[in-house]
């Protein structure tokens, strides 16, 4: 059958080609020139199933109250008489409760296993360099607090089969020699040497081309504007192309893969998406010394930031802002974002030069996406990644066309529907 694909970021892309594989004929929608336009373009790197965990944890509250007094926190929360941020808000706050933690993390984790295994096997049958650095991640802590508070969910990780094991400091610089000069600032930290990391745009606009070799055709500068329905299916998406025209795209199934637009979408047709765009930022430094760089990812638990190697380049992630649709660059959180680069690796990277960029993660109040069936028979959402996106995309693409094509997919997962 004809399926259409809303998006072409690494969740929309990789939807397709698993689609594709299956004998559907799809078309891929896009409102940009190309693919990986949004989230996809410069997240943090990581492909994680250690460190892609919920927001929703029991001291996340208390971190937002101190954001309202302070712009510079890490995760920022700003007030705003907008609904759908007060719901989602309310329903943030009930998944915070410490039971709510291993129930919401346990099928991240499954998820994020089969995703990881399907994203490797993809790079290895097709050729994709999507700059690779495969030595694990090594996750470090600046006093014995945060180190101890991590450990809630780091045990739940374990309990679930995850290799995410205590370090201290002399195996932390044998792991990652580049720490050396902040070693006195260290108390220790904790490692998965399955993880990894890559640039989502490289391998998303690769996954295109070779998705359109395949056959899925891609249609971009088209603006979806909304869905039609007509007894009880969507009968059509409405584009607005770029020469200010509409016209009507027909096909027998749509796939909602918006990010965080998703319910401006969804909201006219009645159907529930509690999405919230959280905004992350990122800097991209190119390396004035590579040999003495990081060689594996790293996680900065006291700042919120993740550091990845991307071939001659080190990029740097994080600051959550939950503050609407703006992508607005802030010029304080870059300064504080170099500041804090400079103190961990003071003579490796070019702060002069570095690239800054923001991004909306299109985030669920539990932190686990909508993948599957709405209630519109052939309507199907996937949707709602968060940070996690990157590491969720081929496992949550593949399962949605398994759900499409009639077949139950494979991991253990709250599929919709």
């Amino acid at each position: 059958m004809k399926v259409a694909v809303l998006g072409s970021g690494v969740v929309g892309v990789a939807t397709a080609w698993w689609l594709k594989q299956d004998g559907h004929e799809v078309v891929v929608v896009d409102r940009h020139t190309g693919p990986a336009r949004e989230a996809s373009r410069a997240p943090g790197g990581l492909l994680s199933a250690a460190y892609g965990e919920p927001w929703a944890t029991r001291d996340a509250p208390q971190q937002l109250l101190k954001s309202l007094f302070d712009d510079n926190a890490p995760i920022g929360f700003r007030l705003r008489a907008r609904r759908g941020q007060w719901v989602w808000a309310a329903q943030y706050l009930r998944e915070c409760w410490p039971g709510r933690l291993e129930h919401n993390v346990r099928p991240l984790v499954q998820l994020s296993a089969y995703s990881l295994a399907l994203l490797r096997q993809l790079r290895s049958q097709l050729g994709i360099d999507d700059a690779a650095q495969q030595g694990g991640i090594l996750n470090i802590y600046r006093n014995a607090a945060d180190l101890e508070r991590s450990q809630n969910l780091a045990q739940v990780l374990r309990n679930l089969g995850v290799d995410r094991r205590i370090v201290g400091v002399d195996e932390m610089l044998e792991l990652e020699p580049a720490l050396a000069p902040v070693r006195r600032r260290l108390v220790g930290g904790d490692f998965t040497a399955n993880d990894e990391s890559g640039d989502a745009w490289r391998f998303t606009t690769a996954l295109a081309d070779h998705a359109q070799q395949a056959g899925v055709q891609f249609l971009y500068s088209q603006l979806v504007t909304r869905l039609v329905a007509h007894e009880g299916r969507i009968a059509g998406a409405e584009l607005l192309g770029p020469d200010g025209l509409y016209h009507m795209l027909q096909a027998d199934a749509f796939v909602v893969a918006l990010g965080a637009y998703t319910p401006c979408l969804l909201g006219p047709l009645g159907i529930p998406c509690h999405v919230w765009p959280v905004k992350g930022y990122s800097l991209n430094f190119p390396l004035i010394e590579p040999d003495r760089a990081p060689k594996i990812s790293l996680t900065d638990y006291s700042h919120k930031v993740v550091y990845s190697r991307l071939g001659d380049q080190l990029r740097m992630s994080g600051r959550v802002r939950l503050d609407g649709y703006s992508r607005a660059l802030d010029p304080a959180c870059k300064a504080a974002m170099v500041a804090q680069a400079r103190q961990l690796l003071p003579s490796v990277l070019d702060f002069e030069n570095a690239s800054f960029w923001s991004g909306l993660r299109p985030s669920t109040p539990s932190g686990i996406p909508l993948v599957g069936r709405s209630r519109i028979a052939n309507l199907f959402l996937n949707t709602g990644h968060g940070s996690s996106g990157w590491t969720l995309a081929a496992g949550s693409g593949r399962a949605l066309a398994d759900i499409v094509s009639g077949r139950i997919p494979e991991p253990e997962f709250p599929f919709l529907g």
